[in-house]
Formats: structure tokens, sequence, C-alpha cells
């Protein structure tokens, strides 16, 4: 549990930007493990998910972006659960029949093993139609044309018991967007438009959610690709790391819980501080830490926002831990 004489912490690696550790697959996982071994951390599923592995434990609590910026204004509380949640999975009805069935296959397969209950599923009434782009800047963004059938479907698996989310979008084939990526350069052109999807939910439901992108090509690829990248290459789905950190999220609560004031220090890439958490902390007095080594497609840096006298400019994530 959160309370147990540790620090809190928030780990945070937004998704999309092309983080030099994070922006890949599950890359900031063993940073984020060793944080955990000196405090409980708060971490956005960007840091943890790899695809068919999760670099989640007990000593993390799993909070979607969109969640995450409203914890740390002081609109929300999170609620440590004792029991895992009842996941529920939209799918996308763009998915074709065979990719939809290696997610089912994936999905069950979670379930045996890790004993995680996932409830049930819907397919939306119509296709969500996801759009991503790589913008000049080297950032992913990108669109989401229907979004509303989404949010009928997550109503309805809430309806029938579900209190945690998944959202499986249908995606056209990234690779000829940023053929770096699998060298462990570049930007996740996907990640951008992942967040919306996820803070879509988030914000109109108030429920722990995390999106899992399908892609007509499921094959596995024998070419060998950069160790960061790697764990999305060795699997058809992206879905068992959401399951994994989706089953013991915590919710959502307005009061109880862990609020923002109970976190010690905010951790962050060195120049993408200009998210909504890294300026509530600001603004709480919360310590910031932004680490040299991990920087991003961004330059947002806390020279050019003004608060300099509230961040810890440390030189890497083991030099920030030494002062944790």
């Amino acid at each position: 549990m959160v309370y147990d004489g540790k620090k809190l912490g928030v780990f945070i690696v937004p998704t999309g930007i092309g983080a030099s550790i994070g922006g890949y697959a599950g890359d900031a996982s063993s940073y984020a493990r060793k944080f955990s071994k000196k405090a409980n951390i708060i971490v956005n599923p960007n840091v943890v998910n790899a695809g068919g592995f999760s670099g989640i434990n007990d000593n993390m609590l799993y909070v979607e972006g969109y969640s995450l910026d409203d914890f740390m204004r002081g609109n929300i509380n999170l609620l440590p659960v004792s029991i895992p949640n009842k996941t529920g999975i939209i799918f996308d009805k763009a998915i074709p029949e065979d990719v939809l069935n290696v997610h089912i296959n994936t999905m069950n397969a979670v379930r045996v093993v890790y004993g995680i209950d996932v409830l049930e599923y819907v397919i939306t009434d119509e296709e969500i139609g996801v759009e991503f782009v790589l913008n000049d800047s080297g950032v992913s963004d990108g669109s989401v044309k229907n979004p509303d059938t989404m949010l009928i479907s997550a109503k309805n698996l809430i309806d029938k018991g579900c209190n945690a989310l998944a959202v499986v979008g249908m995606f056209d084939n990234p690779e000829d967007m940023n053929e770096d990526y699998a060298n462990g350069e570049g930007t996740d052109p996907v990640g951008g438009v992942e967040a919306i999807l996820s803070h879509y939910i988030s914000k109109e439901l108030k429920i722990p959610c995390a999106h899992s992108p399908a892609f007509a090509d499921y094959q596995i690829y024998p070419d060998l690709v950069n160790p960061k990248s790697a764990s999305e290459y060795i699997t058809p789905t992206f879905l068992p790391c959401v399951l994994l950190g989706l089953s013991h999220a915590p919710q959502i609560v307005r009061s109880g819980g862990i609020s923002a004031d109970n976190v010690d220090f905010v951790v962050s890439p060195y120049n993408s501080l200009g998210n909504p958490a890294i300026l509530a902390a600001a603004e709480k007095g919360i310590k910031i830490f932004a680490i040299r080594e991990n920087r991003t497609a961004l330059n947002i840096t806390a020279e050019k926002l003004g608060i300099y006298d509230k961040v810890c400019i440390t030189d890497s994530y083991d030099a920030c831990l030494d002062l944790i």
C-alpha cells in the first residue's frame, strides 16, 4: 500500500514526444522500477507498457495521463484497490475478424495466466476512425473521427459492472512514417493519438483507462531491432501490458484515498516540462526533478517556463535516485 512509510513520487514520461528513455516500448520500466524500491510511484501507462510485457509492480500506481494531470491539479484523488478491477475491453468495429481473434485469444491468455478479471468486451457500433501523423517537430499527433461510438461502448461496459476500461483502436501500419523507430530513434508515430483516445474516456467517465493499438499486420518480425523497441516486435498485440496495468489501477474518487498533497516529488524528462502535471507541481511547491539524459522532441525547459527555482536538474535517473 502507499502509506507504508515510503515517499510518494510521480514518474512521468509523456507519450509521442520522442523521449530518448520511455519513447519506445517499455524502455523506461527499468528506471521506474529502481525508483519504486525507494518510493511508491505513480506512473503513466507509457512508462511501463511494453507490448506482451509490463514493467508494473506492487509499488506503482498505473494512472492514465489525463487523470494524472487532473490528480496533480487537485481535482480528483486516487484510491488504491485491494482486489483486481473488473476490466472491460472496447474493440473498434474497424478491426478485421482475424485481428480481433488474435486479441480475444490474448485476452483469454492473460485471464488464465494472471487471473485478471476481464469482465466483458464489446465491439463499437461504428468505426472509431483513428488517424495519426508526425508533425514537423517530430511529435506524434492525430485525430479521432467518431469518439462518441467509443463513449457509448464504454458506458455499456460500466453498466455491466466494469470499473476499468481498455480501448483497442484500429490503426494503419505506422512503419513507413518512422522507419528509424525500430532502431531506437525518433518518435513512436501512434503515441499521440493513443493519448487522445484514453484522455477522452478518462475525462468523460473518470475511470481507469488505457489504450492498445491493433494493426492488420500482426506477424512477428524476424529482423533484429534496437533493444528499446524490441518488445513491440515480438508480439502480435499490445493488449497484455494494458490489462496488467489496469488490473490494479487505482480508482478515481473525489475524496479520500491519495491526494496531490501526498506527493513528495515528480520526475520528468529534461525538456518536456510544459504538461499540466508538472505545472501543477510547481504551483504546489512539490519538488520537480528534470533528467538531462532523457530528452524529447520538445524544448520546454524550466528556464523557458520561468520555474527554474522550482526544478532540480540532474544528469541522470541514477543521480536523481541518490538525491531522493
